[in-house]
């Protein structure tokens, strides 16, 4: 019987890089893990409807910078960056860190994992046959 192995660990440093990039003080590690799990999970809700495929977050001194994959980047950034600066206001008041947040689309959205996963979930939210739903995101 073999090893079992996490994937992600298994692939990082060859074809895959850490999510989070920061280098902390000992006895600040945990408090900086704990926060970059509570930002994620807020912007995974708040922006689930762009197509958030990944979420990068590196920290410096005083600044976390957070790098936003989607595929859909124009509903992130709103009419006239309207709605990306409401969110940048949020999440530093949330978070009383100075946040700075850049939008990257994502090139090919049907290659990406993530999505195609949401969109059968919520194609399965309403009520849509699950085989019509997977055929569906096949085909691209």
């Amino acid at each position: 019987m073999g090893q079992k192995v996490n994937p992600i660990g298994l692939r990082l440093g060859i074809n895959r890089n850490w999510e989070s990039r920061w280098f902390p003080k000992k006895e600040r590690t945990s408090a900086f893990i704990a926060e970059d799990y509570q930002l994620r999970k807020y912007l995974k809700k708040e922006l689930f409807y762009a197509g958030v495929s990944n979420l990068i977050i590196e920290r410096t001194a005083k600044k976390i910078r957070v790098t936003i994959v989607t595929a859909r980047p124009g509903i992130i950034i709103g009419k006239k960056g309207a709605d990306i600066t409401k969110l940048k206001e949020t999440l530093s008041k949330k978070f009383g860190k100075d946040i700075s947040l850049n939008i990257k689309e994502e090139k090919r959205a049907q290659a990406s994992a993530q999505l195609a996963a949401e969109n059968v979930a919520t194609q399965l939210e309403r009520r849509v046959a699950f085989r019509r739903a997977m055929k569906k995101v096949i085909q691209g």
